[in-house]
């Protein structure tokens, strides 16, 4: 079996962990990530991968789904459980839209099924960190009584913290912006996703549903059945 690899050294843009017990589906994820300036760490299984995420602390995680023992779904639902909110992008042979839904409610960033591209998976990686960290200065948003500020990248209710993955802040940040608007689930994903041609409605969808539920009944978000979605500052 693969052995854990010793994290690259001297990182400019923060350490990934690849969890892929594939060496070769590995090796060729480290040698872009690492030409790209990150720093590579490789855990073959799904158990190494939670004992180092505490440790190592990275930036982001490339998370197969098929693991020997604890799959890539139990992986990421754990770190979700313990409010560990480090950006998961899913990868998986499997071509089926369940396992993109379960990945995605379970708190996923991003979902790319072999085979792939791996300068598609370095240009993604990159997306969902700009996501995450967003910049300062770039404003605080009010609706009802949700608060949004894209500064700091952070939602709350009266006050009280929410805790969001970074493409549910970017789809309630976008709908805040523009109060009242309506947007359909194609210009949600050509917006917020960037690339509409590898997600489908149901994306959003499942996107909308955990935000709903996280803000629960304080959510303005609305649901124009048939077109799409958009904010008000009153309840669903």
């Amino acid at each position: 079996m693969e052995q854990p690899s010793t994290p690259d050294a001297t990182p400019s843009r923060g350490l990934v962990m690849i969890v892929e017990d594939e060496r070769a589906i590995a090796d060729v994820e480290r040698l872009y990530l690492s030409q790209a300036g990150f720093g590579v760490h490789v855990e073959p299984t799904g158990e190494g991968a939670l004992e180092r995420v505490r440790s190592l602390r990275p930036v982001a995680v490339v998370l197969d789904v098929g693991l020997p023992g604890i799959d890539g779904i139990e992986v990421c639902r754990r770190m979700r459980t313990q409010e560990d909110w480090t950006p998961i992008i899913f990868v998986t042979a499997r071509d089926e839209e369940v396992d993109m839904l379960l990945g995605l409610e379970l708190g996923a960033d991003d979902y790319m099924t072999k085979p792939f591209s791996p300068r598609e998976l370095v240009t993604r990686l990159k997306t969902v960190l700009r996501r995450s960290t967003g910049a300062p200065g770039s404003g605080v948003l009010r609706v009802g009584s949700v608060t949004l500020d894209r500064g700091s990248r952070t939602v709350s209710i009266d006050g009280s913290a929410v805790e969001l993955t970074a493409r549910e802040f970017d789809v309630l940040a976008f709908l805040m912006a523009s109060p009242g608007r309506v947007f359909s689930r194609e210009q949600l994903l050509s917006s917020v996703w960037g690339q509409a041609s590898y997600a489908g409605g149901r994306t959003v969808d499942v996107h909308i549903a955990q935000l709903r539920s996280k803000l629960g009944d304080d959510s303005p978000i609305r649901t124009l059945r048939g077109v799409g979605y958009s904010v008000d500052g009153g309840r669903t």
